[in-house]
């Protein structure tokens, strides 16, 4: 039997009992509404891991994006550890088992890092760091994810940011990318602006740099990132949803990353809603793997 695929072919363990930088695990399913079918996502992580294949024999090459080889001359210190047990419509299970993980990442000391899934797993990602707080939130996205409930469901793909707002460890949130029109209504907006959440479109991000929502950040705050790839230009990261005209283009997301890891610390990343079904011959796959690549670069690079 074929070994499942690991992203860029990391580990799922280090030699010698060295403890990992950054762990990298997957989660296919997280609170899906009722009458849904998250199926689609659930293709993602394979998809991005892939994707990362042809890049697997060059760890050692130099990244023009980085600066230098992605583990900047060190060892490897980041593992992929596989997929975590996820199932359709066990909404409650899904969110423990996510949270759950996270917790066991966070006690090595390590960076845990998401793959999903739609948004709905961020919400248990979040939870997962209580015991680390405080954290600030950098959200990545088109959508303010700001709705209280949708068809009874209180922690699905449209509330990740209102349930974060509630979590007594979430010190800030930072919302970048924001385009066009979605699920929010002005009550949401409302809600999210008295909380003080931050709101950075896509054209601020475009006109004056990234600086536009880094500023935002304290410096030296541990910051959690989410990132939904429908933030993105679909002329580039066609594969998801909800396209929406517009949006930051990838060098616009790895200086957001890179700029982030040199302000604060990256305490947490999830990437999420890419959804492979609507991607066209695997761009948005490819530039997810290649996001990717940089998130890591970014933590080793962390003093």
């Amino acid at each position: 039997m074929t070994a499942p695929l690991s992203f860029l072919g990391l580990p799922d363990r280090l030699p010698n009992g060295r403890l990992p930088r950054a762990v990298i695990f997957a989660a296919a399913h997280g609170s899906t509404y009722p009458g849904k079918n998250s199926s689609g996502y659930a293709l993602a992580a394979g998809a991005i891991r892939a994707a990362s294949q042809d890049d697997a024999p060059l760890l050692e090459h130099w990244d023009f994006d980085l600066g230098g080889p992605l583990f900047d001359g060190g060892p490897v210190s980041c593992i992929d550890a596989g997929d975590i047990q996820t199932i359709l419509h066990d909404n409650p299970g899904n969110r423990g088992r996510i949270e759950a993980k996270t917790r066991e990442v966070l006690a090595l000391q390590a960076v845990p890092i998401l793959l999903g899934g739609d948004c709905s797993v961020t919400i248990p990602f979040l939870a997962g760091f209580a015991d680390q707080g405080p954290v600030w939130v950098l959200q990545i996205d088109a959508h303010i994810d700001w709705r209280d409930e949708v068809h009874g469901e209180r922690y699905g793909y449209s509330s990740p940011m209102r349930r974060a707002s509630e979590m007594p460890h979430v010190a800030g949130m930072v919302q970048v990318g924001l385009r066009s029109v979605g699920s929010a209504r002005l009550a949401d907006i409302e809600a999210a602006q008295r909380y003080g959440s931050r709101f950075v479109t896509a054209r601020e991000i475009q006109a004056r740099g990234v600086e536009a929502a880094l500023q935002y950040i304290p410096e030296g705050a541990r910051v959690v990132v989410t990132l939904d790839c429908d933030s993105i230009d679909p002329s580039i990261m066609p594969g998801v949803a909800a396209r929406t005209a517009g949006g930051l283009t990838y060098t616009e997301v790895i200086d957001l990353i890179a700029g982030l890891g040199k302000r604060a610390e990256i305490a947490g990343f999830d990437l999420v809603e890419l959804y492979p079904p609507a991607d066209v011959d695997g761009l948005s796959a490819l530039t997810a793997a290649r996001l990717l690549v940089n998130v890591i670069g970014a933590i080793v690079r962390q003093d």
